[in-house]
């Protein structure tokens, strides 16, 4: 269903609602009841001392164990609610790209100012950064406006040089983008995907050498690890790293590369301006907490206003190259619609990856959350802020509140900040906006800006703003915007989930808490999903409950669920059944395959037992005054060995981790479990009996064996480097052997 307005023909956008939004709410009411009849179950059936259920005196349990299954399915439930918030209104978005330009010459669209940033040449090469940076440069947009920001966490003169030459190259890249509409403009990315067209075989064969010619002399300075003396001496701005003493301690390092000021140096070879390019590596003292990445962003927004000002501001990730060259003009039919506009704080693009494989066996697409729950939020005005590929209104990232002021304010013309200014003096003022003092005593990254204290910042952030009265947007263009790179192993992916849900749990106890500080401010709907975000580590305990106390009763023969012949048994099987079914439905009409969503499922379960639950321990270990988890930048290169495993899609492990301690522990608790009612089922007389009464606690503990198979392969079968150590293969079997043995020690009535 469209949602008409009464300027439809004239918006710059069109809204749609979800044609399923009806049968799934229908759907999840029944759901929700099946829950209550589960609860139900728990307390009219709660065991008192010991009771017989029929199967003799080895059927004996405790009141504790009965309740803590409850507490658990109590807060499954409590999620479960929080989770449909982002389902029940989905909205969808289109532009018309074509009214923009009608309405707005070229010379009336705003100026806008791109942000890229990077921390570590050695886990982000200085050539991919240039690649991403160089399809920004190649936007479909007036070269003019447009201002090209690199942020250098790692101030590395390797990265500097590597965008000299990008400097060089882009003078024949962004002609030859727009003479034969490149897509996408960057040149690794189009020329590992290109088809040889004949009609421009020769301009092709050109451009492809200049760039292996460019490419040639960046990763050769980088496996060197230094720049030459005779390439030093070819450009000035070397001449800031001889006061370098380390990553941690050094001088703000600024060179404006390319601006309309020095036209004879940035022009490109048809005679047109090339956007504004600046390198900018914020000081740092070992003394003064530099705050990651978001202080890298404060220090870019205070230093773009001095340069270049622009009203609208994108932020990628140095991975995440542009794959359409028109995305400035989608955002803009969002932030500049004359009657929804001014509202509009920022402009969410999805995350995509071009390196995941056709099942996503690291669940890193994320399917769930980016395809469908974000859309959702976009129903409520809401969609969250992730941190790369979003368009920010520059005030609204301030820290100002939201204000009809703001019609139309993006017509207005923009002062030029560099009159009668030359370049030298520019980047002296700027400088001082990136010291490590500035921000004392300011409302840096407390009100103004991204916000410091919470290892999700951007979420955080996103949040802040909404606080503030703003609304958002979600636009999933039918060419995806941006794409990235995954991570290739499962320790990566993990630790950065370990990271996500620890940062979400500080927005919990933080006084910007959704649930209670963001209630009259925010939707309530919009409330409960930042409150399911926000909740990712707390699912760890429920999640280790229901992968170890079935099972190990299960191993005692004692039930803990209704039998098949009761009518209890109905509600815990419509659960079940129906969520795995409404999942799966879901994930494969956005996109995904069945074996992904078993693989999805396989995430989902590795991330609450292992990720979740440090996530959860850290937290509680800084209540204590204990130090913070170091901060960890995700690789985004692979060995050849980890690169032809990924391809095949075998789980890599490769690395002793305590992440890896606790999956591995678990998958064996279960196998063992399995095996044992299995043992006992083959010897009953009366088997099916058994079975009717142990069905469901005997389908969770298979269903977690076969969820598993990878671990026990990357424990027993496995030779190759990606397989589980041998010192986690003894320590996960001594600790679940250990535990089934003492388990079934315990007298028969388990308090």
């Amino acid at each position: 269903m469209v949602v008409k307005r009464s300027d439809d023909e004239e918006s710059l956008f069109e809204t749609t609602k979800s044609r399923g939004s009806f049968l799934h709410r229908v759907f999840s009411v029944s759901l929700f009841v099946a829950i209550c009849f589960v609860y139900a179950y728990r307390l009219t059936h709660i065991p008192t001392g010991g009771e017989d259920h029929g199967g003799g005196e080895d059927y004996y349990y405790g009141t504790w164990t009965w309740l803590g299954l409850l507490a658990a399915e109590l807060w499954f439930g409590l999620y479960w609610v929080l989770a449909q918030a982002f389902r029940w209104n989905l909205v969808f978005r289109k532009t018309f790209k074509n009214r923009l330009s009608q309405r707005y010459e070229e010379s009336k669209l705003p100026k806008v100012d791109i942000f890229v940033c990077t921390a570590d040449p050695d886990i982000e090469p200085p050539i991919m950064v240039i690649n991403t940076v160089l399809s920004l440069m190649a936007y479909d947009y007036p070269s003019e406006k447009l201002s090209v920001y690199l942020s250098d966490d790692a101030a590395s003169d390797l990265t500097f040089y590597a965008l000299l030459e990008a400097s060089l190259f882009a003078k024949h890249w962004l002609p030859f983008c727009k003479k034969f509409n490149v897509q996408p403009t960057s040149p690794a990315a189009y020329f590992n995907n290109i088809l040889l067209h004949h009609n421009h075989a020769k301009e092709f064969a050109n451009i492809k050498k200049l760039y292996d010619e460019m490419k040639k002399r960046i990763e050769d300075a980088t496996k060197l690890g230094r720049i030459a003396s005779e390439e030093r001496s070819k450009h000035k701005g070397f001449s800031q790293w001889d006061s370098y003493s380390s990553r941690r301690d050094h001088d703000t390092i600024l060179q404006i590369i390319l601006h309309k000021k020095e036209p004879h140096n940035s022009k490109d070879e048809d005679g047109n301006y090339l956007p504004t390019l600046v390198y900018l590596a914020r000081e740092k003292r070992p003394q003064y907490h530099h705050n990651f990445k978001a202080g890298a962003m404060n220090s870019l927004l205070r230093v773009s206003s001095v340069i270049s000002n622009a009203k609208i501001i994108l932020n990628v990730d140095c991975d995440m190259y542009s794959n359409s060259s028109e995305s400035v003009r989608d955002a803009l039919c969002f932030l500049m619609d004359e009657e929804k506009g001014h509202e509009i704080a920022f402009v969410q693009f999805p995350q995509k990856f071009d390196n995941i494989l056709k099942h996503d066996i690291y669940s890193s697409t994320l399917l769930t959350l980016i395809d469908v729950e974000m859309h959702g939020a976009d129903g409520y005005d809401g969609p969250l802020y992730i941190g790369t590929c979003c368009f920010h209104r520059r005030d609204a990232l301030c820290g100002m509140k939201f204000s009809d002021r703001y019609k139309n304010d993006l017509l207005k013309s923009e002062r030029d900040n560099c009159i009668g200014v030359n370049l030298n003096e520019l980047e002296v003022k700027s400088k001082a906006l990136a010291s490590c003092t500035y921000e004392e005593n300011t409302l840096w990254g407390k009100e103004m800006g991204v916000i410091y204290g919470c290892l999700v910042e951007d979420v955080m952030t996103g949040l802040c703003i909404h606080l503030q009265g703003w609304k958002s947007v979600y636009y999933s263009p039918p060419r995806k915007a941006f794409y990235g790179v995954a991570p290739t192993t499962l320790l990566q992916a993990l630790v950065q989930h370990k990271r996500w849900a620890e940062g979400e749990l500080q927005i919990l106890l933080s006084k910007h808490c959704p649930a209670f500080y963001g209630h009259g401010r925010i939707n309530l709907a919009l409330q409960m999903g930042y409150s399911y975000y926000n909740c990712w580590a707390l699912t760890s305990l429920s999640k280790l409950c229901y992968s170890i106390i079935p099972s190990l009763y299960l191993l005692r023969g004692i039930p803990l669920f209704p039998k098949m012949s009761s009518i209890w048994f109905i509600p815990f099987a419509y659960v079940i059944v129906g969520e795995s079914a409404r999942s799966l439905l879901e994930f494969v009409l956005f996109g995904g395959t069945i074996q992904g969503w078993w693989n999805d499922l396989r995430m989902v379960l590795y991330k609450g037992t292992s990720s979740y639950l440090f996530a959860l321990i850290d937290n509680i270990s800084k209540l204590f005054g204990l130090p913070d988890s170091p901060f960890t930048v995700t690789a985004k290169i692979m060995e050849e060995d980890v690169s032809e495993r990924y391809e095949k899609q075998v789980m890599e492990f490769g690395a002793a981790s305590p992440l890896f301690t606790v999956l591995a522990t678990l998958a064996l608790l279960n196998l063992f479990c399995l095996l044992g009612i299995l043992k006992e089922l083959a010897l009953s007389e009366d088997w099916f009996e058994t079975y009717k009464k142990m069905s469901l606690q005997i389908l969770l503990c298979g269903f977690l064996v076969l969820i598993n198979i990878p671990i026990y392969q990357g424990l027993f079968l496995r030779k190759d480097k990606g397989r589980l150590p041998s010192s986690i293969a003894i320590k996960s079997t001594v600790l679940a052997l250990s535990i089934c043995i003492l388990f079934s020690m315990l007298k028969d009535k388990l308090l």
